[in-house]
Parts: structure tokens; sequence; C-alpha cells
């Protein structure tokens, strides 16, 4: 058994989903405190598997958090659990704080309360895993080399700070108390099962609802891109081989200018589905005001991943983003669940 902390996100649901698509995987305690961007919708085909199981609540409940990690005994802890994007903590922080800092040190301390009641043997298999991103690393030049594992933490947003706080006490808890912990700093994710507030996911759904496709200043921001399935088997791989107290940058080795990602997406639907007056979905492009201390690049040096553990992404971007804008085609009901909610509230708010 292992717990999962924001199983119903985009990450932790794709990660749910992938590790239980294995008939013989062990089975999964999700605990998620269903935010705007937790969706059960995500996890209906897990609906009657009992290696489901899943729990409504909050990593910063300590009671909750204790119970479920005595009654369940999981040899590992995953952390997904997180507040997420830049936006929304430009304009409301105190949430961020919360979660990513406070909530992050309450799950330690259950689980290093946990993890002392252990056996030897339980002791030394027992990891916790925190996933966190490469925007805790700042931003590059176009000429700076890609972030290693040895980067400073130069973080930018109240979100970047709050993940690099968290980083930091997953560290502490290694080094002080020689509690077992690996981290992995992604870059950017896109795939299945996205909320429509990350730039990816709202381009196609504003393009299949004429809608204007905002763009960010002048759209040359870079950002390297990983599918979330790849992401997914790179967790697994850290997971069962990782050293302990490490940290493994997770990149795809791909990196795009916005303007660029959102113009491929639109020459993927002029070709999966057209527009009904000929034009193409480009023509919808429309450039907003930047976002105050907005990245100009980041990039993940996965070189490290790579030759200790041999593990590299199996997409490009190219299939990554046609296998994604094609599930986005398949799956309206999904989409009809979200844009029917918070996703059409944000977006009115700061696209109107």
């Amino acid at each position: 058994m292992i717990l999962v902390t924001g199983g119903a996100g985009f990450i932790g649901g794709n990660f749910v989903l992938d590790w239980l698509s294995n008939p013989n995987a062990e089975g999964i305690v999700n605990l998620d405190k269903l935010t705007y961007a937790g969706n059960l919708a995500t996890l209906e085909s897990l609906k009657s598997d009992p290696r489901h199981i899943f729990v409504h609540g909050d990593i910063g409940d300590k009671d909750l958090v204790s119970k479920l990690l005595n009654e369940h005994q999981p040899r590992a802890i995953i952390n997904f659990a997180a507040e997420s994007h830049v936006d929304r903590s430009i304009h409301g922080p105190a949430e961020f704080v919360t979660t990513n800092i406070v909530g992050t040190f309450n799950l330690l301390e259950s689980a290093r309360e946990y993890w002392n009641s252990l056996d030897d043997s339980s002791k030394k298999a027992f990891r916790f895993h925190h996933v966190s991103t490469d925007e805790v690393y700042g931003s590059l030049s176009a000429s700076d080399p890609a972030f290693t594992e040895t980067n400073p933490y130069e973080p930018n947003s109240p979100y970047s700070a709050s993940k690099a706080a968290s980083d930091h006490l997953v560290r502490a808890w290694f080094h002080t108390y020689g509690f077992p912990v690996l981290t992995t700093n992604c870059s950017n994710n896109y795939g299945p099962y996205h909320f429509p507030e990350k730039l990816i996911p709202l381009v196609i759904l504003n393009a299949f609802n004429s809608k204007p496709l905002p763009i960010y200043g002048d759209g040359q921001q870079i950002r390297d891109w990983l599918y979330v399935g790849d992401h997914c088997s790179a967790i697994r791989e850290v997971l069962a081989n990782g050293k302990l107290g490490e940290t493994y940058n997770i990149g795809g080795w791909n990196e795009k200018a916005n303007i660029d990602v959102v113009k491929t997406i639109c020459s993927i639907l002029d070709e999966l589905k057209p527009r009904g007056d000929g034009k193409s979905y480009a023509d919808q492009i429309t450039f907003v005001k930047d976002r105050p201390g907005h990245d100009r690049r980041y990039a993940i040096d996965a070189s490290k991943v790579e030759r200790d553990l041999g593990w590299r992404p199996a997409e490009t971007f190219d299939t990554g983003i046609r296998k994604t804008v094609q599930w986005y085609l398949d799956n309206p009901v999904w989409i009809e669940g979200v844009v029917s909610g918070s996703y059409r509230d944000w977006l009115s708010k700061h696209y109107n």
C-alpha cells in the first residue's frame, strides 16, 4: 500500500491511474482536499476498484493523516498535494503558504512519527517522495545552461517561493532526523485531465469555444515541456531506485516558446477539428498584458536521473501534444464538467 496526496489533481490523478493500470499493482490510499483543481471525475474508472481508497481531506490535518498511516500502514508517501498556479498565488498568496509550507510540514511530522513506530525492516523500506517544480530555481536567460540539481534556489513568485520552502523542509528532515526522503523537481507538465487555467488546456478549450487564445506579453517565454505520462514513469523509477536524500530533476528535453506551443496546438486542431469558417484557430490568438514577475525561461537538465537511474522521457513534444489534443477531443464529458464550474468563473475574471 502507498499513500498518495493530491491524487485527484492533474499530475497526482494521472499517477494514480497509471499506477493502478497494472493489475498487479499494490493499492493506493488517495488523500485529496478537492479544491477547485481536484476532480473526482478524473478517477471515475477506479470507482469499483478495491485497490483505490479515496479520502477527502487535507495534508495539514495531522490527526487524519496519522489515522490513515496507522490504519493502512503504507510503505511510501508520494506528496503531490500543492497549490500550483502562479497567477492565483499572485492574487492570493496565503493559501499557497498554508498548503505548500504548513501543510508539507504537518505531513512530514505525521509521517516521521509513523516511521519512528515501524520495525527496523519496514523503517528501512519506507520512502517519502516529495514532488516539486523547476520554478524554485528562478529564471534563465536565453544563453544560460539548463537547471541542474545544484542550482541555487531563486524563486520569483509566491507559488515558487512556497514550493522552495517545502523543498527545504523535506531536505532538513532528512539531514536532521534521517527521515528517508526523495525529491523530484519537474518542468512544465501537460497531458490529459489538466485543469484549464494552465496554458495548453486553456488554449485547447478556448479554441473549442471560439474564445480568444490569450498569450502573456510577447509570447516568447520559454518552458521545458514534460508529458505527464513520462513524469509518472520517472516518479516510479525514483521511488523504486532513487538514493535517499537526493534530488532528481525531471524534464522533457523540450524547450518551447509559449507562442510556438500555441501555434502548434492551432495547427493540430486545424487538422483534426477544422473551424466551420475555414480559418485557422491561430486567428484567435490574442496578446494580453504580461503578469507581474513573469519568469522568462525555465529549462531542466535531466542528465542525473538518466545517468543514475536510466530514465528518459518516451514522448517528444510533437507526439505528446498530439496525444493531448486528441484526448480533449475524445473526452467532452470531462471537459463539460470542468467548463461548467470554476474554470468559467476564473476565465471571466482574467480574460474578459
